[in-house]
């Protein structure tokens, strides 16, 4: 899960949100870094600017794909650890300051609206048909790179050696004791699809979502909810504290915390996935040398690289025969675990995230 989730669900909240943002003037980035290779690489002086969110993330970034990339092409990678309002407005004047931009699938859907991204010669991704990259993570502007995924995280000390299979153990405070924690809409979309799995929707039934079961069922479980978390560590601190024995969390958030002996796991069955994608801004200065760091960064091979860094969740399942058996079992997208969760319906989000994060809102004061 990268840091770009954190404040991503308040930047872009409603489906007026980059329109809003296109009216705002050009600003500086928020700070920036360069990868460097020896002298003497293929295509010397050139440079590609890519957007990523910078932190843990982006220093993970720069060691499994941006040095990597410098050394066998010779193209220099400038960082921009830039903001949605101010790179959006800088396309919109005509002057993007960065040319290749890794952001989530959602968001890039929103700068299709604002005619903010170039339409994608695929023929010029070499790499889409060695890494297998899925059908519907391939769209006409983005591209999809990997997914974080929202599941269930608990405390295995808690229920007296039983473990929540589902959202209907997560749902039951009766047979799993204690407090719960979700989502707000300042840390992420809000978590509909769980209450209806909870409520008996099969997965590949639940879209449309239907809004009115699902704050129907929400509202059962609302006396347990003792937290709402906008950030993406405090599921685990919650967990820890033992403030709650169960909370929805993003995937790779308790490995740490595991590692520290702290008695949390986490249960993939109903994981809600979503994409984060590469895009080229429109009126980009460096197209050619973006494409080829999209086309470097989707090789399996590369994918796989980012995982030992960071807890990446491929979208190539190639990637996952390069792992090792520990890294494969650790991230959510292995194949034991990825037909146990489901891809977030990004259409019906744009859609109808605004009305929901404003019922939610309403639901959450009581």
């Amino acid at each position: 899960m990268s840091d770009a989730q954190i404040g991503r669900r308040a930047l872009l909240r409603g489906a007026g949100g980059l329109a809003a943002l296109a009216a705002l003037p050009s600003l500086a980035a928020c700070g920036t870094g360069t990868s460097r290779a020896a002298a003497g690489g293929k295509g010397g002086g050139k440079t590609v600017v890519v957007r990523d969110s910078g932190g843990s993330y982006g220093a993970a970034l720069q060691k499994a794909i941006y040095t990597p990339f410098t050394q066998e092409t010779g193209i220099q990678v400038k960082v921009l650890n830039l903001d949605d309002a101010p790179l959006l407005a800088q396309i919109k004047q005509g002057r993007p300051q960065c040319d290749l931009i890794n952001n989530s699938m959602m968001s890039h859907y929103k700068y299709v609206k604002q005619d903010a991204l170039e339409a994608l010669d695929l023929d010029r991704v070499k790499s889409l048909r060695s890494a297998k990259i899925p059908k519907a993570q391939i769209t006409d502007h983005a591209i999809g790179h990997s997914f974080y995924g929202q599941c269930i995280g608990y405390r295995t000390d808690a229920f007296g050696g039983r473990k929540p299979e589902s959202w209907a153990d997560f749902w039951d405070t009766k047979a799993f004791q204690g407090s719960r924690a979700m989502v707000h809409p300042d840390g992420d979309l809000p978590e509909l699809e769980f209450a209806l799995l909870a409520d008996g929707v099969p997965m590949d039934k639940l879209y449309p979502l239907d809004v009115d079961r699902a704050f129907k069922v929400l509202t059962e479980l609302r006396p347990d909810i003792k937290k709402f978390w906008d950030s993406g560590p405090l599921p685990g601190v919650l967990l820890s504290r033992q403030e709650v024995t169960m909370s929805t969390v993003w995937d790779g958030r308790l490995a740490d915390l595991q590692k520290q002996g702290v008695p949390v796991e986490r249960q993939l069955n109903g994981t809600r996935r979503q994409f984060q994608g590469y895009a080229i801004a429109k009126g980009a200065a460096n197209i050619d040398a973006a494409y080829k760091l999209m086309d470097f960064s989707l090789r399996a091979e590369s994918q796989a690289n980012l995982v030992k860094f960071f807890p990446s969740n491929p979208s190539s399942p190639v990637a996952y025969e390069k792992l090792t058996e520990d890294q494969r079992n650790a991230s959510a997208g292995a194949p034991q675990y990825y037909d146990k969760g489901f891809d977030a319906d990004v259409d019906w989000w744009l859609k109808n995230e605004s009305a929901v994060t404003k019922r939610w809102l309403e639901w959450a004061r009581g």
